[in-house]
């Protein structure tokens, strides 16, 4: 949901009348300006950092740091930039929100370029293996599910929990299975309500590794938990929902909170800098507090805490959690969970899939902002420092973390950070029949080899993004679809009867009866809208 600013003004004019000042905030920024200088700062170990020098009076709103606080852990010196020891790996990556796994289906999943199966097994344990069937390398995710056995559909073998093949039904009947007849075979565990997958082939889980959220074990909390597919990379994502500037302009009046005129300076304050990610408090200039909580934990883990008092007294917690998983070259899958022990009596009056809705309803304002800023970083393939005007008012987090990834990114598949980069080195592979539960789903209705728009798999289309991994909207869909048909049907039987009834009183009820039917069929395809239909923007402001 994040927009890096571009300015049409040349950036003096811009910087010395747009930019705020906050003796808050200790990050620094570099900057590859021609008007701008460059001073050395000496931090120790070997460690030099580049400080922007510059006569221009609103150059000390920009990011820049005095090297205060950081907490280093072990990290080892090259030059002038800081890398930490970092194996992508070596983690915890969030899969699917555990409700909405199948159960009598194959879930096809990857984490980076890494395709892997999910799946329940006859007593409901979830297994994951490596999405490549060792035969002939057909996907596993297009297979099914047979006596808790997760079968591939290409010539029929069966793999069992530990991924050992139990059935291959072209052997002779005496012929034992090769032990060597096996899939590769990941650890996942669940936790809180979320399915965790541990990417290491060679080093075992670790269990301390594995994200634990102090507010949702609480007493009486509650949340509101989605999951959307969006067409661009995940550090893009994660840049925008560690953005709070954005949400008054791009996501005016969605909901009860943004509003375009509340858009202003924020203060930061980063409080807590490792290998693994950073910590600080924001909030409101105006307000004159930073009552925010925002964490950024490796890989993927992003949450938003803050704490209220009411006035009895009692303290309440509320938190903005986001899970992104990569999912290759331009592409992610984002868990998103709202909840606090406190929620409005508002909220209650609306049914879950209102929530799903306008969530889907927010990326979808943003999409095309994040789109192309992917497409641009793809082409130009120079480090974030080279394209973006970081604000220290504003841009605080979006700096911190892409110079977390300068530190790390050295063990990711690729990545874009503040100083350094390493573009993918191949190109991403587009499927065009993709494979497993998506797949059957956006095939099979309104019939295999359809064209309906709304099953297209395309993740520009929101039945596609978000319906069809959320059991709860996908049943509701399913249902409205129903009524509709059935009232229209209904509607057209009781207009046949009106124009057959002799009695004037019998053509009164049914024609009323069939109007009745009419606005019900009417308001049940506006629900199947909201939740299949894009947000469009207007651009044209009247």
């Amino acid at each position: 949901m994040a927009l890096s600013l571009s300015p049409c003004l040349p950036h003096t004019t811009y910087l010395s009348k747009a930019l705020s000042t906050s003796k808050l905030t200790t990050i620094s920024v570099s900057f590859n300006n021609p008007l701008l200088g460059f001073k050395p700062v000496k931090l120790g170990n070997n460690q030099v950092r580049c400080h922007a020098v510059t006569d221009l009076k609103s150059a000390s709103s920009l990011d820049q740091s005095k090297g205060e606080g950081d907490d280093r852990g072990e990290e080892e010196s090259k030059g002038d930039m800081i890398v930490a020891d970092y194996n992508w790996t070596d983690e915890w990556y969030p899969l699917y929100l555990t409700k909405d796994v199948p159960d009598d289906a194959p879930l096809g999943l990857t984490v980076f370029d890494q395709q892997l199966v999910l799946y329940k097994d006859g007593n409901g344990v979830l297994h994951c293996y490596q999405d490549r069937c060792p035969h002939r390398l057909a996907k596993l995710s297009e297979g099914q599910l047979i006596d808790g056995r997760l079968e591939c559909l290409y010539h029929g073998w069966q793999f069992e929990g530990n991924g050992k093949c139990v059935k291959i039904p072209q052997i002779p009947a005496d012929a034992k299975i090769p032990r060597s007849v096996c899939v590769k075979t990941y650890d996942v565990k669940e936790s809180q309500g979320v399915v965790w997958v541990w990417m290491s082939q060679t080093t075992p889980p670790n269990p301390e590794k594995l994200p634990w959220f102090e507010n949702f074990a609480r007493p009486g909390f509650q949340d509101t938990s989605t999951i959307h597919e969006l067409p661009y990379d995940h550090s893009i994502l994660l840049e925008n929902l560690m953005d709070p500037a954005h949400i008054p302009i791009s996501h005016d009046r969605t909901d009860w909170t943004a509003k375009r005129e509340d858009a202003q300076a924020l203060l930061f304050e980063v409080t807590e800098r490792t290998d693994r990610g950073f910590a600080g408090w924001w909030g409101k200039e105006k307000d004159g507090s930073m009552p925010n909580f925002l964490r950024f934990d490796a890989p993927c883990v992003l949450q938003n805490n803050r704490e209220l008092v009411d006035k009895d007294g009692e303290k309440h917690y509320f938190t903005g959690l986001f899970l992104c998983r990569p999912t290759g070259q331009g592409k992610s899958m984002l868990i998103v969970r709202f909840g606090g022990t406190k929620r409005s009596p508002l909220a209650k009056l609306f049914p879950k899939w209102y929530f799903h809705q306008n969530a889907s309803k927010v990326f979808e304002q943003d999409m095309g902002f994040l789109s192309s800023q992917n497409e641009v970083l793809m082409k130009e393939k120079v480090p974030t420092k080279e394209l973006y005007i970081n604000l220290k008012s504003s841009d605080t987090w979006v700096a911190e973390y892409r110079k977390w990834m300068d530190k790390v990114g050295h063990g990711m598949p690729y990545y874009f950070g503040h100083s350094t980069l390493s573009p993918p080195k191949l190109p991403a592979v587009v499927e065009h029949a993709p494979a497993g539960l998506i797949a059957g789903v956006s095939a099979s209705s309104p019939a295999k080899g359809g064209i309906g728009t709304m099953h297209a798999p395309n993740l520009a289309n929101r039945y596609f993004r978000h319906v069809i991994h959320c059991k709860g909207c996908s049943s509701v869909v399913k249902a409205f679809t129903a009524w509709k048909k059935g009232l229209s049907a209904a509607a057209l039987v009781l207009t046949a009867l009106a124009i057959l009834a002799s009695s004037r009183q019998w053509k009164t009820f049914l024609v009323l009866s069939a109007t009745l039917c009419l606005g019900g069929a009417y308001a049940c395809s506006t629900a199947v809208a909201m939740n299949t239909t894009n947000f469009i923007r207007v651009h044209r402001r009247l």
